[in-house]
């Protein structure tokens, strides 16, 4: 095994101090993209989904639970598949509070192919709480690239798309998908994907987040039973 080199304490500071230039130099350049990532165009959604939920039938707009953006995890589980993907469930199992989230007006949900007879039981096997729905009879994952055509043969890959709602109009403003969710599954992780983002005044473009909603300088944390949703 090749273990880290053994130093004194003075040189280990130094190349720490060394390091620690390059990844502050690494947070700008995320911040930079994260602005870049909010300023893209978005599409409107005219196609009328229907999907299937613990409460019944459910369309795009009833996804977002009355918020302004919406996260959808395109959660690999095939109709065919007894259980849902092994990548994808330690995914959400790395996804703790919604409230902190939600406190953002931002839902997460995911989305799969397979039929909800098949979702539900795999979702009380692994004990989630995330609100999941099936697309089964839509063409929702072809659409936003999440099952794919090749040689013939459909195939599943795992993603992120991100929505905003604006009244009763639903636009679709980022994806990403395999790699794109690596780091992913924290709160401010999610924000920096969404159009509206952390809702902090530093972001840019300034004063998108308080046009839909949110005060001025976003939500301060808090324990996340002390949100009034």
């Amino acid at each position: 095994m090749s273990l880290p080199e053994i130093v004194s304490r003075e040189q280990w500071r130094a190349a720490r101090e060394e390091l620690l230039a390059k990844e502050k130099a690494a947070t700008r350049a995320r911040d930079a993209l994260n602005a870049e990532r909010r300023a893209l165009p978005m599409v409107e959604i005219t196609e009328e989904y229907m999907f299937e939920g613990g409460d019944g039938k459910a369309t795009l707009l009833d996804l977002f639970e009355g918020r302004h953006q919406l996260v959808v995890h395109h959660f690999m589980f095939a109709p065919e598949w007894d259980t849902g993907c092994r990548g994808c469930s330690a995914f959400l199992d790395e996804i703790g509070q919604l409230a902190h989230l939600h406190a953002r007006g931002t839902t997460f949900a995911a989305v799969s192919r397979a039929p909800l007879t098949r979702i539900l039981p795999f979702k009380a096997r692994m004990g989630w709480a995330v609100p999941w729905y099936s697309s089964s009879g839509t063409g929702f994952h072809h659409d936003f690239e999440a099952t794919l055509e090749r040689d013939g043969e459909l195939v599943e890959r795992p993603g992120l798309s991100c929505f905003l709602r604006d009244r009763d109009r639903v636009f679709h403003t980022y994806s990403t998908y395999e790699r794109g969710l690596d780091g992913l599954g924290s709160t401010t992780g999610f924000l920096d994907l969404t159009a509206l983002g952390r809702q902090e005044e530093w972001e840019e473009p300034r004063g998108r987040a308080s046009a839909f909603g949110a005060p001025a300088g976003g939500k301060p944390v808090r324990y996340h039973d002390e949100y009034d949703d």
